[in-house]
C-alpha cells in the first residue's frame, strides 16, 4: 500500500457474524521484542536479556503484554479501517512469544449489537507452542 492509500472502512452493515479477519502473521524477531519493551516503557530484564531470563526460568527472552495487546488492536484495527473505535479489548496470555517463531493472528466475528454499532471479533495469536493471546474485542463500526 502506497503511503498515500488509507485502507477502507468497514461499515457495520456490512459485517456478519462468522465473518474471519485475515491473518496476520508476525515474525518474532529479537529486536521486535526488545524494541517493543523498550517502546511500552518496560524494562523488566526478561524482556532483553537472555541470560537473566534464563535464571528465572524462561529459555529466552519474552514479549511483554503490551506488545501482545498491541498486535491484537492492530489485526481488528487494519479490518475495520480507520474509522473504527475500539470499545474493549480483554486480553488472557498463554504460551510465551520467544525470539525465532511466527506469531499467526486470526479473528472471527462472534456478535453484533445494532443498537452501538458494535462488533465482537474474538481474536486469537498463536505460535510452535500453542495460543500465546486469545482476546474478544468490541470495535464500534461506522
Amino acid at each position: 500500500m502506497a503511503l498515500t492509500e488509507l485502507p477502507s472502512t468497514r461499515s457495520y452493515a456490512s459485517v456478519n457474524v462468522g465473518d474471519e479477519i485475515p491473518a496476520l502473521e508476525i515474525p518474532l524477531t529479537r529486536t521486535l521484542i526488545v524494541a517493543t519493551a523498550i517502546a511500552t516503557r518496560d524494562y523488566q530484564v526478561v524482556h532483553h536479556d537472555p541470560t537473566v531470563a534464563a535464571e528465572r526460568g524462561s529459555k529466552d527472552i519474552i514479549m511483554n503484554i503490551l506488545t501482545s495487546n498491541a498486535f491484537v488492536g492492530r489485526l481488528v484495527t487494519d479490518w475495520a479501517g480507520p474509522n473504527s473505535f475500539l470499545r474493549s479489548v480483554k486480553v488472557r496470555l498463554g504460551a510465551p512469544n520467544y525470539p525465532g517463531d511466527t506469531m499467526t493472528m486470526t479473528g472471527a466475528v462472534t456478535a453484533k449489537d445494532d443498537s452501538s454499532r458494535t462488533v465482537t471479533v474474538a481474536v486469537k495469536g498463536s505460535n510452535s507452542l500453542g495460543d500465546h493471546v486469545n482476546a474478544t474485542v468490541e470495535v464500534v463500526l461506522p
